[in-house]
């Protein structure tokens, strides 16, 4: 009984000096004022508090609750600006429970505090600025669970009581995103907590906003990433004395390494741990059946976004991880839309360059696709390369020039990069088998627009040599073919921006997040990302021996040839 005695008490005395400063200052007993600035001190947000201290601030703020309709913005603004000021972060439970129950009530109080109390909860998204260096020490996770979830709920129940709530909200979160030079743990905790919000109701009425914004960030930090920050030469010596074996079943220690690879890259190390909450959100949304909701508000951000941003090396990899933990359904349906963006006419030539890139190198890597899925996509593709080979035999006057016809080449090459990596799986299925037989492949690579002195060499001579192997093509044809590779041509594909050297799902490198793209292959794409790295180092000598004039470009077509055919070597060696 005393407790509940002291809390009455303390619940009147707020009322009371609540109501004797509603005046004209000059008005105001002296003893009232004094009684109202140690009210304003017991709810100082700059001071910090020890556990009993904290229980006489909860105290003080069930007692605001209780006094709502008391609190006035023309006498009480100090009063305000301390309560909207506050962080959740240095409380105990209780006292945080007080706080935001508060807040909750505030936000209630007609055209009055809305904006300031989601403003609040919104600020409250990251830890503030003193806890943000040792973020990992003093919060432990539970703890860091615990506040989001009371943020969530909070906002819940805003949004359940004033309609108007979720777009303000909006508007908010929008001005409030991490920008780019932001605090790495600001950033990740920020977009964490506001993933959060989407398996809410509020998810239903501001989801799509809050994914096209995060998704914005992972771009922008995306494109100031360049593969010179990945692959620096200063640090080859450790990485080429590393052991094969050691690391083919270390995926913890490669990531470990892997932040040698990015020599501190601070827009590197931020987008690896926003991809790690990313795909985190992601799994969720799987578990509790609402990934397609989320997949096809990822599609049309990524159609109106990523799909056009030139060489993006990681934000893509968010769509190919939510495919991966459903392929039946978002797996293919990623396929199809891709394809479908390839073959409209309406759409612009640079997306549909991009979208056929995207699907060669997803059919290519997604091992999670089924056979049958490659095999339809290609009969798609090759039916468009074969009716675009028609309309330009129909014309008077027919060009080789690589940019009239850059969609044209970048879906042939895009045929022989799926076959590069599916090609032996195919063949294990008759029935697959004879529907590649039957398309008319070999039409489109012999016809007079030659795509393969225009496609990037090294695609082509891997395609013909497992053609061969599989025996795609008869021996006339083989030689044939083999006659037309390599040209000029290949260089003036597209000029220094060329998508045909543009595969958007190859191995995956940011440290943290690497076994999150494809979990059903982490092995594989292991080894992948060791031979990235270390081809240009191991073949260093060689090139600058051999080929040292040679074009930057040229010297890249060697390293990828080189980086398919021990991919090949692997592959036949695991089969």
């Amino acid at each position: 009984m005393e407790v509940a005695f002291s809390d009455s008490e303390a619940f009147r005395s707020v009322q009371h000096v609540l109501q004797s400063v509603r005046m004209d200052p000059f008005l105001i007993d002296l003893r009232d004022k004094e009684q109202y600035d140690i009210l304003l001190c017991a709810v100082d947000s700059t001071t910090r508090r020890s556990s009993d201290d904290q229980a006489m601030l909860a105290t003080t703020l069930r007692a605001l609750s209780e006094a709502v309709s008391k609190i006035d913005i023309m006498y009480h603004h100090a009063l305000l600006h301390n309560i909207f000021t506050m962080s959740i972060w240095y409380y105990n439970r209780d006292t945080r429970d007080a706080l935001l129950d508060l807040i909750i009530r505030l936000s209630a109080v007609a055209d009055q505090y809305l904006r300031e109390c989601l403003q609040m909860l919104v600020n409250n998204f990251t830890p503030p600025g003193p806890l943000v260096p040792q973020m990992e020490k003093r919060v432990s996770d539970d703890k860091r669970k615990e506040i989001y979830s009371q943020l969530h709920e909070s906002l819940k129940m805003i949004s359940d009581t004033v309609p108007l709530a979720p777009r303000v909200l909006k508007d908010i979160i929008n001005r409030s995103m991490p920008k780019l030079f932001d605090n790495k743990v600001k950033m990740v905790s920020f977009v964490e907590c506001m993933l959060g919000l989407g398996t809410e109701r509020l998810g239903d009425l501001i989801g799509t906003s809050l994914l096209e914004k995060v998704v914005d960030l992972l771009t922008e930090l995306d494109v100031n990433i360049t593969w010179e920050d990945i692959l620096q030469e200063e640090h080859s010596k450790g990485i080429f004395e590393m052991e094969l074996e050691d690391l083919a079943g270390d995926v913890d220690k490669f990531g470990q390494e892997t932040e040698v690879l990015f020599g501190g890259n601070v827009c590197a190390e931020k987008l690896d741990g926003l991809m790690v909450v990313v795909c985190k959100h992601l799994k969720s949304c799987a578990e509790h059946g609402c990934l397609k909701r989320e997949f096809d508000i990822l599609k049309t951000i990524f159609r109106k976004g990523v799909l056009k941003v030139h060489k993006s090396k990681f934000a893509q990899f968010i769509m190919f991880y939510a495919c991966s933990l459903d392929p039946e359904i978002c797996g293919l349906d990623f396929a199809l839309f891709l394809t479908d963006i390839f073959t409209k006419k309406e759409d612009d030539a640079i997306a549909r360059m991009s979208a056929v890139s995207y699907v060669g190198s997803y059919l290519s890597r997604a091992r999670f696709i089924s056979a049958d899925t490659v095999v339809a996509i290609l009969k798609r593709l090759v039916d468009w390369c074969i009716d675009h080979c028609e309309r330009q035999k129909k014309k008077h006057t027919r060009t080789k020039n690589p940019v009239e016809h850059q969609i044209f080449y970048a879906s042939c090459q895009a045929v022989m990069y799926v076959l590069c990596f599916r090609l032996r799986s195919i063949m294990d299925y008759p029935n697959l088998r004879s529907q590649v037989f039957k398309m008319n492949i070999r039409s489109i690579l012999m016809d007079p627009l030659e795509p393969l002195k225009v496609c990037l060499p090294s695609i082509v001579n891997e395609f013909l040599r497992q053609a061969k192997a599989a025996r795609l093509f008869n021996a006339s044809v083989d030689l044939e073919l083999e006659d037309r590779i390599d040209s000029d041509l290949s260089k003036a594909f597209g000029g220094v921006n060329r998508l045909d050297m543009f595969f958007p799902f190859d191995p995956y490198l940011l440290k943290k997040s690497d076994r999150a793209p494809n979990p059903r292959t982490a092995g594989h794409i292991l080894y992948q990302k060791l031979l990235v790295i270390l081809i240009p180092i191991l073949f260093r000598p060689l090139f600058s021996r051999y080929v040292l004039n040679l074009h930057w470009a040229a010297h890249t077509v060697l390293i990828h040839l080189l980086f398919v055919l021990l991919i090949s070597v692997k592959y036949v060696s695991s089969a």
